[in-house]
């Protein structure tokens, strides 16, 4: 069950959550045409993701400067946007600027949600998946795609290991957080291999909503995460020094 302070926690975030909500709405009832790439759509794309900033940047800049892992998500989002404004512009030849934009992003993420616990399981369960995903994408790659996806895959794939490392379901170690980033990075990684399967396999049914929707939704819970940072900048700073 949850512990009622998580639940106050988690009811006092909502309301800074709002114009993300209402720019996402925006998104798609506005759900302008990806075949006339403008400046325009990019900044309706990016909207939430801006929401999204102006939502940490609600708990406080100082917040932001002692907590490292919630510098770098904030960071990550800023990578985001920037991504999302390539792939607006995809077929215009700005493909792999997108994906180098999110694969810093998801280094990002990584380190944000850090190293310990180690989570040896997952980590392996994890290179059995992106390993599959690969190979299941293998055969319709040519040229530099080859390499490029799946260096892609294997850093998805490791920010996905580290988001679900500590996550504890039971116990007094429980923190909704945890759960928050483990579903994010989930979705995140079924938002990038619809794009994936879209561009280089075949026509996914309703793909922009399925990928924009749990992009969107993948996004918010890995920025609630950084909520109950995972550790002052003091604390940090001792464990590097351990």
């Amino acid at each position: 069950m949850l512990p009622l302070s998580h639940v106050f926690q988690v009811k006092s975030e909502g309301p800074k959550l709002v114009p993300f909500f209402k720019a996402t709405c925006v998104y798609f009832v506005l759900w302008l045409p990806s075949s006339s790439p403008s400046w325009v759509s990019a900044l309706i794309k990016c909207l939430p993701i801006f929401c999204l900033w102006l939502f940490l940047l609600a708990h406080g800049l100082g917040f932001l400067l002692t907590h490292p892992s919630a510098t770098r998500i904030f960071v990550g989002l800023v990578f985001s946007a920037i991504g999302d404004a390539f792939l607006i512009w995809q077929d215009q030849g700005y493909f792999v600027h997108g994906m180098l934009m999110f694969a810093v992003t998801h280094m990002l993420y990584a380190s944000a949600f850090g190293m310990r616990p180690l989570g040896l399981r997952t980590g392996l369960l994890m290179v059995i998946l992106s390993g599959l995903c690969y190979a299941f994408l293998y055969p319709n790659l040519t040229g530099a795609f080859t390499y490029i996806v799946g260096v892609y895959v294997a850093i998805i794939g490791f920010m996905g290991w580290r988001a679900m490392a500590g996550l504890q379901l039971v116990g007094a170690a429980w923190r909704w957080t945890e759960l928050a980033a483990g579903t994010g990075a989930l979705l995140f990684i079924v938002s990038d291999l619809t794009i994936a399967l879209d561009k280089f396999c075949f026509p996914v049914p309703y793909s922009r909503a399925l990928i924009m929707s749990t992009y969107y939704a993948a996004q918010m819970l890995i920025a609630l995460s950084a909520v109950e940072s995972r550790e002052p900048v003091e604390d940090y700073r001792l464990s590097k020094a351990k």
